[in-house]
């Protein structure tokens, strides 16, 4: 079971319990509205999240985080969403600021 914390929601913390599948599936399922564009199908950027610890239990990034990391449209410690699977570990997360939503209150 791994714990999820997205530190600029008020440190929302979600549980995976047994779950697989992609972080943002866990993100939904837990009535968090979280931006993704194309669908999740790894064609924008728009789910991405700031990984602020825990990159070490995420899976490695697949070919479309690549392609974006070497276009410069993700940074070291961003990943997408969309495209990482949930972490056998904890991860703190951030809502990058440029993907936001306007309804929504976010913490510092």
């Amino acid at each position: 079971m791994s714990r999820i914390v997205i530190e600029n929601l008020y440190n929302r913390t979600l549980d995976s319990g047994n779950r697989s599948g992609k972080v943002i599936e866990l993100i939904h399922e837990n009535g968090i509205d979280w931006m993704h564009a194309c669908g999740k199908k790894g064609r924008c950027t728009s789910c991405k999240m700031i990984v602020v610890s825990g990159m070490e239990n995420l899976d490695a990034p697949n070919e479309r985080e690549l392609f974006y990391k070497k276009q410069g449209r993700l940074k070291e410690d961003e990943r997408l969403c969309c495209q990482t699977e949930i972490p056998e570990g904890d991860l703190r997360i951030r809502v990058a600021e440029i993907n936001k939503f306007p309804h929504l209150d976010y913490s510092e």
